[in-house]
């Protein structure tokens, strides 16, 4: 089958945005504006770029795709189901209701190939910036420059106008650009609308020349013309040493008759009504709900298949790769098998409790003790490295262009350096710490709560712990934080 026409593209974003309706209708509660608005997007990406298996959904060499949007997650759900995961229509009609696979936000680990848990604007920003430094860190360790890669592939995040006014993704998309993450793509979902009415009510940034400030590649398209849409990834997959933002300029609720383009479709139902005039205005029945065309069922199922092939293929690939690089393949299972050691304990330093010694001083002694026989462990500081005691004497750091040490400089942003391990961390392939001092954990707490809920096995090392910390006056002194962090679920405390 050749790729899709324009008129097949048209058809899946009309699909995907009836489907999307239907979802938050069937609820009376949910988010329709956004999965309208990005439709035409998605329907490019999925169909004609991204690079994924529904047969192997752990397929490592994967692209990953993050809707950090959360509240929008029936494009999401959409998606997934018409892609051949294993999410039924009947999922979809019952979204946003107790242990279904389709809960209002996108939950990891809940519904086969959603690649981490969205919702806190911003988050799904950050951990995308980690998924495309894992896959670049993992990279420089495994690939061998021959005429097949390993790893070779991308993460593709959507955002809107409420993620890009979070603080945490100046942190990430400043680190990213700094780093020149250049497999890492982001589309914005320029609608100009929020919950409260027009964007202008509170915000009057200049996108473009934000990211162009961070060192990203820059490219703005009319988010609904399929030719743009599909030059602009083009584009982006062509582009080298630096990420890349596409401004999708959208219309939110886009083919709804009277409530598109205003913030009356953005968290709310559109109303029984108005799903009749918008299925009647976009070509469908307006009399049916949850209907998929056998021309789209045809055309996702192809790409599937044609994905199918493509994974097959790399691991046919693979185990050659395998057989002739023996030791980058012990590299690469040590790295993707989340395996620890043997006899791990037996590395550990052993202190003498008859001679005093700062706990970040031996903290830092086994972190370096551990590293010896843990590759695969990697972390770093907010800035704080020769404070925290938490740097890799055998490493060096990652810097732009080389991805092939252990110490990562976070520089001073405490949020977005605990949601980029999650992206870490959900990419796989490391174990990863970061750290600072113990009354900035206040700044990291949205993304450990996060990591709480998907079960990440994330490290932080939080120093200078007592509130003793006295000559640095009471900014500086962790009082309640230790009872802050014993009560949040699934975080041990030591």
């Amino acid at each position: 089958m050749t790729q899709p026409t324009r008129n097949a593209l048209a058809l899946a974003a009309t699909t995907i945005r009836c489907l999307s309706i239907d979802g938050v209708q069937a609820a009376n509660s949910g988010h329709p504006g956004l999965p309208m608005g990005m439709a035409d997007v998605a329907a490019v990406l999925w169909l004609k770029h991204l690079r994924h298996d529904p047969a192997q959904p752990g397929w490592a060499d994967r692209d990953r795709f993050v809707l950090s949007g959360g509240h929008g997650s029936m494009l999401l759900y959409s998606l997934l189901h018409l892609a051949g995961y294993p999410l039924p229509l009947d999922e979809l009609k019952r979204f946003r209701q107790l242990d279904s696979l389709t809960p209002g936000h996108p939950e990891h680990g809940h519904t086969t190939g959603v690649e981490t848990t969205t919702g806190p604007l911003g988050q799904g920003i950050a951990n995308a910036v980690g998924m495309a430094l894992a896959e670049r860190m993992l990279a420089a360790r495994i690939n061998t420059g021959d005429s097949f890669d390993p790893v070779d592939h991308r993460t593709f995040v959507f955002c809107g106008d409420g993620d890009l006014m979070e603080g945490i993704s100046h942190e990430a998309c400043s680190l990213a650009g700094h780093l020149g993450l250049d497999r890492l793509v982001l589309f914005f979902d320029s609608n100009a609308i929020t919950i409260e009415g027009s964007t202008q009510l509170a915000c009057s940034d200049d996108a473009r020349l934000r990211f162009k400030a961070y060192g990203w590649q820059v490219i703005e398209i009319d988010g609904h013309d399929y030719d743009q849409i599909d030059r602009a990834i083009r584009k982006a997959l062509r582009a080298k040493g630096r990420p890349v933002a596409i401004i999708c300029k959208t219309i939110i609720g886009k083919g709804s008759p009277n409530k598109s383009g205003s913030h009356e479709c953005h968290g709310a139902p559109l109303g029984e009504e108005e799903v009749r005039l918008t299925k009647r205005a976009l070509g469908f029945d307006e009399n049916r709900s949850f209907v998929v065309p056998d021309e789209i069922r045809a055309l996702f199922a192809d790409r599937a298949a044609r994905m199918h092939r493509a994974a097959s293929r790399w691991q046919r690939q693979f185990k050659a790769w395998e057989a002739s690089h023996p030791e980058q393949a012990i590299a690469w299972r040590r790295h993707t098998s989340g395996e620890l050691p043997e006899q791990l304990e037996d590395a550990l330093p052993v202190f003498d409790p008859a001679k005093p010694l700062a706990t970040r001083s031996a903290s830092g002694m086994v972190i370096n003790a551990l590293a010896k026989v843990m590759p695969q462990l990697v972390g770093g500081s907010a800035d704080l490295a020769p404070s925290t005691m938490t740097w890799i004497k055998a490493s060096k750091g990652v810097a732009p262009g080389d991805f092939a040490g252990s110490n990562l400089h976070f520089g001073i942003r405490e949020l977005a350096m605990t949601a980029v391990i999650n992206g870490m961390l959900l990419h796989g392939g490391f174990r990863v710490f970061g750290a600072t001092f113990f009354v900035f954990s206040d700044y990291c707490r949205p993304a450990i709560r996060l990591a709480a809920l998907m079960g990440l096995p994330a490290i932080y090392v939080f120093t200078h712990d007592s509130f003793y910390v006295g000559e640095d006056g009471p900014t500086h002194e962790p009082v309640e934080q230790l009872a802050a962090l014993r009560c949040m679920p699934n975080v041990t405390v030591i």
